[in-house]
């Protein structure tokens, strides 16, 4: 029987340059789809998926993640005096157990490889999960759920993947579709990083979530720079592939792509048409906006 995945690390050191000026002193992981945080997010996904440890790798100017996540109590006894109960449960409800979060530093940017690297001591010899807070999951059950269930079946490292069009695998990280082991999973026998169409495995992309095995560690460790100059987490999972299985988990839901700015206005959109408390009054707003676009 596989190891559970208990922990779950989230690299969150990234400066946000692309959404400049408004990451210049906020971290882009606090920005909002609709009223919360892509971070909280990416957290309330873990925590369905069963998992007990929030790891965060940060850097600096990322001191509000962690005050985000931790009990504001000013704030709770201006609500409390004013009656404020719905907003007090609210925070209670986002507020993870004591003892549940770590944080440590990315003190130079190296790349995701080294991000995750960086959480070596907090996870530990055991398999754990990976989440990028930019890609924000739509789905039901959630896609790190979805990715523990195959796990669950196949062990080894697990891999959420999406389509994409086949036109545009040169913009992600491509794996090959081996054999079938369910509707959902599949064993990868291959990983490219941004194949050209022509040459391309297939059109399924790697989406930003992964269940990977300690052993990843030690070859981050001897990893050498890649692309960028970084430590890339996808050389080392092609070293680890010579030692162990990797599995694709077709992730059966939306994936918004929020380190970008169209991907990020998509998901307010798509989430807000769904809050039953804003929905209404938030659609015929659309409307007219599309409407005088002509």
């Amino acid at each position: 029987m596989s190891a559970p995945i208990r922990k779950a690390v989230f690299p969150v050191a990234g400066l946000g340059t692309r959404f400049l000026p408004a990451t210049k002193a906020m971290p882009k992981e606090m920005l909002t789809v609709v009223d919360r945080p892509l971070i909280q997010y990416a957290v309330d996904e873990a925590r369905e998926a069963g998992i007990e440890h929030f790891i965060f790798v940060t850097g600096r100017n990322k001191a509000v993640i962690e005050d985000h996540f931790d009990v504001q109590y000013e704030l709770e006894a201006t609500l409390s005096g004013r009656g404020k109960n719905e907003a007090l449960a609210l925070l209670a409800k986002d507020l993870p157990k004591p003892g549940s979060t770590s944080f440590t530093r990315q003190q130079v940017p190296l790349g995701l490889g080294h991000a995750v690297w960086c959480a070596r001591e907090l996870v530990g010899n055991e398999p754990f999960a990976v989440l990028l807070p930019d890609m924000v999951m739509k789905g039901e059950p959630s896609c790190l759920r979805q990715m523990v269930e195959a796990y669950n079946e196949t062990g080894g490292n697990v891999l959420a993947v999406s389509e994409c069009d086949p036109a545009e695998t040169n913009q992600y990280g491509v794996v090959g579709i081996g054999a079938e082991l369910s509707n959902a999973a599949f064993r990868i026998n291959a990983m490219v990083e941004k194949p050209k169409p022509e040459v391309a495995p297939s059109n399924l992309y790697i989406n930003g979530r992964y269940i990977l095995q300690p052993q990843i560690f030690d070859l981050l460790s001897k990893q050498e720079r890649g692309a960028g100059n970084e430590i890339q987490l996808t050389d080392a999972m092609l070293k680890l592939m010579e030692k162990q299985y990797f599995y694709g988990c077709r992730f059966d839901g939306e994936v918004y792509d929020c380190g970008n700015k169209v991907g990020f206005l998509a998901a307010n959109v798509a989430f807000a048409l769904e809050r039953a408390d804003i929905a209404a009054e938030f659609r015929p707003e659309l409307d007219r906006l599309l409407a005088r676009q002509g």
